[in-house]
């Protein structure tokens, strides 16, 4: 058994090995795609042996260097990163299956960059998972960023090229714009940007408290993965990407460690108790309760699949940051919890779209009337997803929205509430319909027949049982795997509590 501090370089190492693999095994695929399960495999087996440990009550670190006095290259683990590290490297292994029937039933070209790619991505998510300051976190956070890129941008053609601008501007402004400067502004102060559960700030109180709101905008817009709005621009914009990596944005890695950054500054930065006597957070609740409806309204109105998937990932991400910023401990585990409630669903949503997109080359909403007919398994999975990213149960969307509204009721903030009942509303409208639309509904096209063509145009090898034509099955079963996950995780939903209690305070 591998020791939990061990456990931490290794996980950070492993996809790199498995990167320079994948290079050197370019030219032979069926080994190449070996190579990417084999580390996805070792990769899992890592976290789960850290997230054991923490489980038991152990906080695993490991420090690599200090870069000067006072600011080292650490890491620690505590239960939101141990949780963060399981979800993004369980759900990149079955990303990884899936991408392959994908890569192959489209004949993309640049496969060997797409997955080293995404091998680098993911060291650079278990590196903000498993930081144990500030200094740690910015530094995998820009390796995210500039490492995931590439993928934004693997088609290579206009659009693209556009969407990649947009992706790498936004995020490189607000980081080194707003995020550094927040992070400098914070060890002048205190000292350090060790993360420190209760906060950093409480200590500080007389020389933070007339600055807080700012600093805390800082860093609300600054971690501009969480897409909360205005500094939600990429995230659309990076839809031009493949389905895998929409996936890997939306569930995986950019957008949760986004959401996941925020929490940790809340809770280990500033800490919930100075925020709530403060009341810093307050202008930034409501912010967030915006972004939830104003980016609902926008998805109603998206008539292509993923562009209305995108805008549903920038309300549901400010989900987590509504959380936050109730500065109560049940919002703050609605928030937690959410994570990994809407990494199941979410990505389940998109690997069903990129299904569609490889069987029969439809992009649009409008065009999905009768789908269902031919595609039962992955209109299934997609119904199942939609169910949990609207909250009923017994999926596993439906807690992180009881727990954010038992901490709206804490704060005394009863408007709250009534935002997440009309999100919900909202979610029901345009995430429903869509499956309702598909096993319901007359074609769009008389008559309905499978159409034998993928994204780029080609004949892709699907499923054909009778009138039935599926993807390829490397396409199908992840999200029927993603999708039972969201329902098993309903049933589990006390031992999460339990797990991740020492967040709020809970021994």
């Amino acid at each position: 058994m591998i020791a939990p501090e061990l456990a931490i370089p290794l996980a950070l190492a492993v996809p790199l090995v498995g990167c320079f693999a994948i290079w050197l095994l370019d030219k032979q695929p069926n080994l190449r795609e070996g190579a990417t399960l084999v580390t996805a495999a070792i990769l899992l087996s890592l976290a789960i042996t850290v997230f054991v440990s923490v489980a038991g009550g152990a906080r695993p670190e490991f420090t690599m260097l200090e870069v000067i006095d006072g600011l080292p290259i650490a890491f620690s683990v505590e239960p939101l990163g141990a949780m963060f590290a399981l979800i993004a490297s369980g759900l990149w292994a079955v990303n990884s299956v899936y991408a392959i029937g994908y890569m192959r039933g489209g004949n993309e070209k640049h496969q060997t960059r797409f997955y080293m790619s995404f091998a680098v991505a993911i060291s650079a998510a278990i590196g903000v998972a498993f930081a144990a300051n500030l200094f740690t976190l910015f530094i995998f956070y820009e390796v995210l960023t500039l490492s995931t890129f590439p993928l934004v941008t693997h088609k290579g053609n206009d659009d693209a090229r556009r969407g990649g601008r947009v992706y790498l501007g936004v995020l490189m402004a607000t980081s080194i714009g707003l995020l550094l400067p927040a992070i400098v502004w914070t060890y002048a102060i205190t000292g350090t940007s060790d993360f420190v559960l209760g906060g950093i700030m409480m200590d500080h109180k007389e020389a933070v408290e007339p600055i807080a709101a700012i600093l805390l905008g800082l860093y609300a817009f600054g971690i501009g993965k969480a897409a909360l709005m205005p500094a939600h621009p990429w995230l659309p914009n990076a839809m031009v990407a493949p389905t895998p990596v929409s996936a890997f944005l939306h569930a995986v890695a950019v957008v949760k460690a986004g959401v996941f950054s925020i929490l940790k500054v809340a809770v280990y930065i500033f800490g919930v108790d100075f925020l709530a006597e403060t009341g810093a957070s307050i202008p930034f609740m409501w912010i967030a309760a915006g972004s939830i409806l104003l980016a609902s309204a926008i998805a109603m109105h998206k008539d292509n699949l993923k562009a209305r998937l995108a805008y549903s990932t920038v309300s549901q991400l400010s989900y987590v940051t509504l959380g936050a910023m109730l500065a109560t401990s049940m919002g703050v585990m609605g928030g937690a919890t959410q994570i990994a409630a809407h990494a199941l669903g979410k990505m389940t949503l998109f690997m069903c779209a990129g299904a569609v997109y490889v069987a029969h080359h439809k992009t649009l909403v409008s065009e999905l009337r009768g789908m269902g007919r031919v595609m039962p398994f992955t209109f299934g999975a997609f119904f199942l997803g939609a169910m949990s990213i609207i909250g009923l149960p017994p999926l596993a969307g439906s807690w992180p929205k009881f727990f954010l509204m038992l901490g709206a009721a804490d704060a005394g903030q009863l408007l709250i509430i009534i935002v997440l009942m009309i999100s919900s509303i909202l979610n029901v409208i345009y995430l429903l319909s869509i499956p309702v639309q598909a096993f319901y509904m007359s074609p769009a096209e008389e008559g309905v027949k499978p159409q034998g063509v993928n994204e780029s145009g080609r004949g892709g090898e699907g499923i054909k049982w009778g009138s039935l034509k599926e993807a390829p099955l490397l396409c199908v079963l992840p999200p029927i795997f993603t999708a039972t996950g969201a329902f098993i995780l309903f049933f589990f939903a006390d031992p999460l509590y339990q797990f991740l209690t020492p967040l709020i305070g809970g021994q």
